[in-house]
């Protein structure tokens, strides 16, 4: 599979029951990121498990999602301003147009951030070519996924 992508698209997260999600799509960065604005681990089971809330949609803390996962790691990960923070991992399964397949995600709050998510490079797996100049070619704006349209 030698997809084409753009340098950001609707993606959807539907083991977290997040519908549509813009992120932008990073050669730079080996890893993917998801924000968080609060992070609880917990356990289920004798299994290690997050539990984290998301506001999935840029500039819109009206809505507001919870999510849990099952923690895959922990890992020290240093951002583009050098800056290192132990973040959780979690294994997610990801779907851009009819395409899923399972990512790696790390958990840190991205608030400030342009994006609520990152897919990094190991997530394209030599799977994509990214075109720089394109933007949303697995369609325009997803964010009629949400039942309220917010």
């Amino acid at each position: 599979m030698n997809e084409l992508i753009g340098w950001r698209e609707w993606l959807a997260l539907p083991g977290l029951n997040i519908p549509a999600i813009k992120a932008k799509i990073d050669t730079g960065a080996r890893t993917s990121a998801l924000h968080a604005y609060f992070i609880e681990p917990f356990s289920r089971d004798g299994v290690d498990m997050v539990r984290f809330g998301i506001h999935p949609l840029q500039k819109n803390n009206d809505l507001e999602l919870v999510c849990e996962s099952i923690v895959k790691d922990q890992r020290t990960v240093t951002d583009s301003g050098g800056h290192q923070e132990r973040r959780y991992v979690i294994e997610e399964k990801v779907v851009f147009r009819d395409l899923s397949w399972p990512i790696e995600l790390t958990l840190t709050n991205r608030d400030t951030m342009k994006f609520r998510m990152l897919l990094g490079r190991t997530a394209l797996a030599g799977n994509f070519n990214v075109d720089p100049q394109k933007s949303f070619l697995g369609g325009r704006d997803l964010r009629k996924a949400y039942s309220k349209g917010k």
